[in-house]
Order: structure tokens, then C-alpha cells, then sequence
């Protein structure tokens, strides 16, 4: 912690302008004065050291912002100017619960003027929100006669005064109650849904993760004294994170490993003690700097749309909600208290380490109210087998503790106190889905083989050393995209060559004599890496079409060389299959292999044990690239059609935008149309095409893709036994006939007319 005490000037100017104007406020809160009295003085302590021609504050009262004491403005329009959450630039900054600093107020899209607080005559604006447990309860604000933007310095004074303001208003009952405190029980049966996570299913009784921290005092007595308390804490939690990461209970090795030593990279960040640091030199108590620094990482997770980014800013707020119990004393969570019965927990978010405290015998199943597939706690939930269902809205004011739960994330449903045809129809879709899955364990060893015997390759996607296992419980033919980039996204930093080649050779290992097609590196667009300089992708309008995947490792091919090497080496004396994503002209695959055959030359020139053989292949996701089909066939040993990207890129629809999520089908007749013209040209060529995507993976989309040639596809382990299902009970000649029909009989979409034929033909299908 000794190094965290070294600051930049500019900490150094912020801290103790914060901390002169909370000497004052302290000698403000502690008179025997009114409420109204000390806001009056505080707006005048605030105006005279910054400076300031105006300084106000506004209070959340009956669901407006009510003017409650201003310096500069008119006197008349306190308690009366008042705004909407939302409204002007005050109301933007609560609705927002973020800083705005303008050197130009009227110039904002949100400015509204309030004629009766003549504020006409001032141009520059700063505002802070007053922040009580995550939500704005008010906003402090100053303005200056002269257009300027406020110092960085004095933005940070305002965002810790506010801090400090928050609990002399809590105090003294001047602002609403907190929506959701002293709620009443909800008794009906209520259903959600969210974002499917970690599939399964699972039965438990709602146990909240951890109770609300309030902190009671915010102004130090004593900075050493405040500061030792830090450091005691740092070192507690640092112990307790130790400990977990050594004792997890299923294993930790490969990525799950990898995020672990993130979290723990975290942990004992030096900026992350810092900065708490330079809070307590504001004036701040232990408790109120580490909630500082919390709100100003929540401040910018709100402004980052990286969602990878955001996932490791989760961590982060999973630490100081852990550094936050250990320094106020109030260390009890559901974990430590220990789980009574069967489980499922409900928490805002979770960190990895959290998770590995509680007992895996007890804890069935996880409702998030944020969350997100690549979040480091689901790669843990995903090794320790709990289901998971994130970002469902509000899940923490719709629940009690104790509230029988139904979690079933394969329908995205998660029931609260059930009814009791809720509850036999849950029991009912369990033992449906334990009989269907003993159908399909049954098929695992059996061929995909349809009733003509047309043999389908049926492959898996992995990304995770531990994913190669579904090979064997699902008896896939192989791996028929490994994503690489995943191990460069859970890393703290940059993987090194030696650690891929581990990767790569485990993974090859595994498989055996199956065969492992590794994609290299897809990172950028919304997958960024927070350990590589972003100058090139900073403010990227349309991300997925941005410098991603090729695009980027052919601009810094160190990074490519590297794992062009790593695979090379890791396959010694096999086929080494390697595909390059977001292809979009010949020339990219051209430069693409020459870097693969430079470092097979280099490594060949040092006698290094080599592949017996590489079969190169692309992905095709972008539309143009398939114009130009002549030019590469002759250059490829295989082509995997992305359908993800395909379809968003042909639709020109994000398919991250909920909006457009569902506007669009797989089976439309542009879609079908555009795929079965790749799969005529690769025939001609001789070049075996697949396809690696959520179409593939679906029993009637991987159906109509049969019908148009397709005979490789690379989908989710989930899916193997259902897809395989359905190839087992189908004719493919038959289903071909047909599906030229369709395309030819002026259809808009393939959907329906193609279930019909399926269930008329009795065609094993969901």
C-alpha cells in the first residue's frame, strides 16, 4: 500500500480542495442549526472555494427536484423552480446519475431556462448527483458568469462534498423515502424473464446475497486513523481472496483459472488503493472513500459500451462491496451465514470469488439483476453447474427472502411464489427435459445419419479448455470452431506465446484423433481488450462492422505471429485446421496465410517439430466476400459460414439491438437464398462448406440448412443431441425437393411451410 500513497499533482490539488471545504462542512453539520440553515451555508461555503458566482442545490421531493438552497439565483425560487427527473440539465444529471460539465450551458440538448431563477446571465455549468444507495436523491451544481469548463480538480471536490451532503439530507428527512425500503411483502405469483446465462433448470428458496452497507459518517476525525483502517482491510480481503482462489472446490484449471487470477490481479490493484487513497485525503472516513471510488467506477460503467469492459469494472465492484463489509464490520453475507435449504440467489451483480464461497450442495441456481455471458462469475457458474439468469429487471424489489423460486433458464423464466399449476407445470418440464436428455445420451454413440444415410458431420463450439469434454458426452465429430480470443479476453494481460501453445496443445490433446479448428483471434468491436492501447477503436458509431478480428491482428501482426507460432508448435506431428474470421476481400486471406507459411518457415529453419499438415479455411460473415468466391476457393481446404455476423450484416440489423433481436429470421427467403448460391459455388469447387452459428444449432433452421446442401455444422454441445435427433428422422432427398420448392414458390419465409413438411413427414423437430 506504500506505493499507492505516490499521487499526481492533480490528486493532490483535488483532495485537499476537497478536503478545505469539508473542514468547513463539518464544523456546518455539527452547529445546532436547522436543516435549511446548513444547506444555505453550504451553498456559500461550496461558492467561495471554487469561486464560484453560483452554487445550488436541489432535492428529490414528491418525485420532482426541488430548488432547497441556492447561492447566485434569485432567493424567490427556492422551493419553488422545480424539474422533473429527465428535465433540464439538473434533471439529466439525476436521471443519469452522472456528471455534467459544460462550458456552455445553453448550448446543451437538455438545457431548459427558468425564467423566475435568473440564471440567464451565467454560461459555464457543473453538476454533480447526490447520491443514496446507487440512486440520486438530489443534484449540487455551480455555474460562472464566463463560458469555461470546470477543472478536473473541482469537478472531484463536488463529487465529495455531495457525497457528504447525502447523509446530512438523509438525516435530516428531506428527501423522499428510497423506492423499494420498507416495501410491503409481495404475496402473489409473479413470472420474469432476462437474459439465459448458464442453461438448466432448478428449485430453491430466494436468498438475497448480501444486506445493505449504510454508512453512518462520512467525515473523518482522524486521515491516519481512517487510513490504517484501510490498510487493515486490504490486507483481510486480500487473505480471504487467497484462500478461496486455493480452496475451489471443483478445480480451477484453464480459463477457470485464469479468471480467478484476474480477480485476484484486482485485488491488489495499486490504482484501485490509490485512489480510495486520495479520498481519504479529502476528509473522507475509510467507509465513505471506498463508496467514493465505487460510485465513480459505477459513473463509468455507465459510459462504457464495451460490455467486456464492463465485466471486469464488475469485478472491481465486487471487491470494494467486499472491502466496503470488512472496514464497516458488517461481514455477514448469505455465504458466510451459511445456506439452510435449497437455494437460488438473488444479487445485483457477483463477483467469482463470491460465488465460490457458498455450498455447491445447497446453492442451486443465480438471479442477476445485471449480468452477461462473458462476465467472470458465469465462466465460474458454468464450471460449477448453477444455472443462471441475468439482468432481470428489478428482481431485488419483486422478491422476499425465503420466496419459493423456479428458475428455468431454457425458457427464460423464472417463476416466484408459483402457483400451484405453475409449480406441476415446472415439475413437468423438468422431467420432460430429463427424459429428452436420456434420449439424446442415448444417441450420443450413434451416427447422424438420416433415414436416406446422408452422414452429417455434427460438430461443437468451444472457447474453454474445459469445453473439449463435450466431445465426449455428446459424441461430436469434433471441434468446428475454437474461439481463441477467449483466453486473450479473460487474461489481465497480454497472453504469452508459451501460455497459447499450453492452450492449443491441451485442447488438441483431448480432442485425440478428432478433429480441432481453431479460429484465430477475434477481438475488437465488442470484444475489446482493456490491456491493448484502443486509439484505433475508441468511438467506434458501428462496432461489429469496425477494426475487429483481421482487420486488427493484420495492423499489429506481432499479436498474430505469436499465435500463428503457438498453434504451429502445439500441433506438432497432426493436422492443424486454423480459420480466419471477418474475411472480406482475397487479399486479407492472402496476407493471412503468408504470415502462417513465414512462421512455419521460420520454425522449420530451427529443425521445431511441425504440423504433418494445415488445412486453411475462412469464416464467411461479410456478403462481399462471397462475390468473390472464385478468387479463394482455390486457396481454401474449407469455408465455415458464420451466420451471426452474416445475418446482421445482410439485414444491416445490430443484432445486439432487443429491438431488431426478433424482426428478422434465419429461414427468410433472402437468407435461405443467399446460403444456397455459397453452397452451389463450393460444390463446384470441390471445397467442403459448414456452418458455425446459433442457425445451426436450432432443429428446423439446421433443417432447412440440410435441405440446401449443407452437411457440416459446428453448434453448442447443448444442441448436438436434438440436432441429431432430428437428422436421424429425416430424408434428405425428400426434405431437398422440397426446399427447392419453397425457394423457387415465391414464399417470404421458409418457417412455417417447413414445420408443416416436418410434422407431416414426422420429422423429430422443437
Amino acid at each position: 500500500m506504500d506505493s499507492a500513497r505516490r499521487q499526481d499533482p492533480s490528486s493532490v490539488a483535488a483532495a485537499a480542495a476537497a478536503r478545505k471545504i469539508l473542514l468547513r462542512l463539518h464544523e456546518v453539520m455539527a452547529a445546532r442549526t436547522h436543516a435549511q440553515g446548513k444547506l444555505n451555508k453550504v451553498v456559500e461555503i461550496i461558492g467561495e472555494e471554487l469561486s464560484s458566482e453560483v452554487c445550488s442545490i436541489y432535492l428529490l421531493r414528491e418525485g420532482m427536484l426541488e430548488l432547497f438552497a441556492t447561492r447566485g439565483l434569485k432567493q424567490e425560487a427556492v422551493h419553488v423552480t422545480r424539474l422533473a427527473p429527465g428535465e433540464g440539465l439538473v434533471g439529466t444529471i439525476a436521471a443519469d446519475v452522472d456528471s455534467l460539465n459544460l462550458e456552455e450551458a445553453a448550448a446543451h440538448p437538455d438545457f431548459a431556462y427558468r425564467p423566475e431563477t435568473g440564471e440567464e446571465m451565467f454560461h459555464s455549468f457543473a453538476g454533480v448527483p447526490i447520491v443514496r444507495r446507487e440512486k440520486a436523491i438530489g443534484v449540487l451544481c455551480v455555474q460562472h458568469l464566463d463560458p469555461r469548463p470546470y477543472e478536473e480538480v473541482e469537478i472531484e471536490a463536488l463529487q465529495t462534498v455531495a457525497m457528504v451532503l447525502s447523509e446530512l439530507i438523509t438525516n435530516a428527512g428531506l428527501v423522499d423515502e428510497n423506492p423499494g425500503e420498507h416495501r410491503p411483502l409481495e404475496t402473489g405469483a409473479t413470472i420474469l424473464s432476462g437474459l439465459q446465462l448458464v442453461m438448466g433448470m432448478a428449485r430453491g428458496h430466494a436468498v438475497f446475497h448480501q444486506p445493505r452497507i449504510t454508512i453512518e459518517h462520512t467525515v473523518a476525525e482522524d486521515i491516519e486513523v481512517e487510513r490504517q483502517r484501510v490498510y487493515s482491510a486490504f490486507a483481510k480481503m486480500r487473505e480471504q481472496i487467497d484462500r478461496m482462489t486455493g480452496q475451489a472446490e471443483f478445480g480451477v484449471e484453464g480459463e477457470t483459472k485464469e479468471v480467478l487470477e484476474t480477480y485476484k490481479m484486482f485485488a491488489y490493484d495499486e490504482g484501485w488503493s490509490r485512489r480510495i487513497n486520495e479520498a481519504i485525503d479529502a476528509g473522507l472516513t475509510a467507509e465513505a472513500a471506498i463508496e467514493r471510488v465505487q460510485q465513480r467506477t459505477r459513473m463509468r460503467m455507465r459510459q462504457i459500451d464495451d460490455a467486456l469492459l464492463q465485466d471486469r469494472m464488475h469485478d472491481l465492484e465486487d471487491l470494494s462491496n467486499r472491502l466496503l463489509r470488512i472496514v464497516s464490520g458488517q461481514l455477514g453475507t448469505a455465504a458466510q451465514m451459511g445456506l439452510r435449504q435449497d437455494a437460488i440467489l438473488i444479487a445485483r451483480n457477483l463477483g467469482p470469488a463470491e460465488l465460490l464461497e457458498y455450498d455447491r450442495r445447497r446453492l442451486k441456481g443465480l438471479v442477476l439483476e445485471e449480468g452477461s455471458l462473458t462476465a467472470h462469475v458465469i465462466i465460474v457458474a458454468r464450471a460449477m453447474g448453477v444455472p443462471v439468469l441475468g439482468r432481470v429487471k428489478n428482481i431485488r424489489q419483486l422478491v422476499n427472502e425465503g420466496d419459493l423460486l423456479l428458475l428455468d433458464v431454457n425458457q427464460n423464466r423464472l417463476y416466484i411464489r408459483p402457483s400451484v399449476p405453475m409449480d406441476e407445470a415446472f415439475e413437468s418440464g423438468l422431467a420432460l427435459t430429463q427424459k429428452r436428455r436420456a434420449a439424446y445420451a442415448a444417441l450420443r454413440d450413434k451416427p447422424a445419419v438420416s433415414r436416406d444415410d446422408v452422414r452429417v458431420e455434427l460438430m461443437v463450439n468451444a472457447g474453454l479448455r474445459d469445453d473439449v469434454a463435450a466431445l465426449d458426452v455428446t459424441g461430436a465429430d469434433g471441434i468446428g470452431l475454437f474461439r481463441t480470443e477467449f483466453q486473450f479476453l479473460v487474461s489481465a494481460t497480454l497472453p504469452q506465446r508459451e501460455r497459447q501453445q499450453r492452450l492449443y496443445k491441451d485442447v488438441l490433446d483431448a480432442a485425440g484423433n478428432r478433429p480441432v479448428v481453431f479460429r484465430t483471434v477475434d477481438i475488437g468491436g465488442d470484444k475489446a481488450l482493456p490491456y491493448l492501447n484502443k486509439s484505433d477503436m475508441d468511438e467506434e458509431e458501428n462496432p461489429a462492422m469496425g477494426w475487429r478480428a483481421v482487420r486488427l491482428a493484420l495492423e499489429r501482426d506481432g499479436l498474430m505471429k505469436a499465435q500463428a507460432r503457438a498453434l504451429l508448435e502445439a500441433a506438432a506431428g497432426r493436422t492443424l485446421h486454423v480459420m480466419f474470421p471477418m474475411i472480406s476481400e482475397p487479399w486479407e486471406l492472402a496476407q493471412c496465410k503468408a504470415l502462417f507459411k513465414n512462421q512455419h518457415d521460420w520454425l522449420a529453419k530451427r529443425d521445431r517439430k511441425l504440423p504433418k499438415a494445415v488445412q486453411y479455411g475462412t469464416m464467411l460473415e461479410v456478403p462481399a466476400l462471397a462475390e468473390t468466391l472464385d478468387f479463394i476457393l482455390p486457396e481454401l481446404d474449407f469455408l465455415s459460414i458464420g451466420t451471426n455476423d452474416l445475418t446482421q450484416f445482410l439485414f444491416a440489423a445490430d443484432r445486439a439491438n432487443p429491438k431488431l433481436a426478433e424482426r428478422y429470421d434465419w429461414l427468410s427467403v433472402a437468407i435461405m437464398r443467399f446460403l444456397s448460391r455459397i453452397v452451389r459455388t463450393c460444390a463446384e469447387h470441390e471445397v467442403p462448406v459448414g456452418v458455425c452459428g446459433e442457425m445451426g444449432g436450432r432443429t428446423l433452421e439446421a433443417m432447412a440448412l440440410l435441405g440446401i446442401g449443407i452437411r457440416r455444422l459446428s453448434i453448442t454441445p447443448a444442441s448436438i443431441g436434438p440436432v441429431k435427433a432430428m437428422i436421424r428422422s429425416v430424408d434428405v432427398a425428400a426434405l431437398s425437393a422440397y426446399c427447392a420448392e419453397l425457394m423457387n414458390g415465391r414464399v417470404a419465409n421458409f418457417r412455417e411451410p417447413l414445420a408443416q413438411w416436418a410434422r407431416e413427414n414426422d420429422v423429430e423437430f422443437n
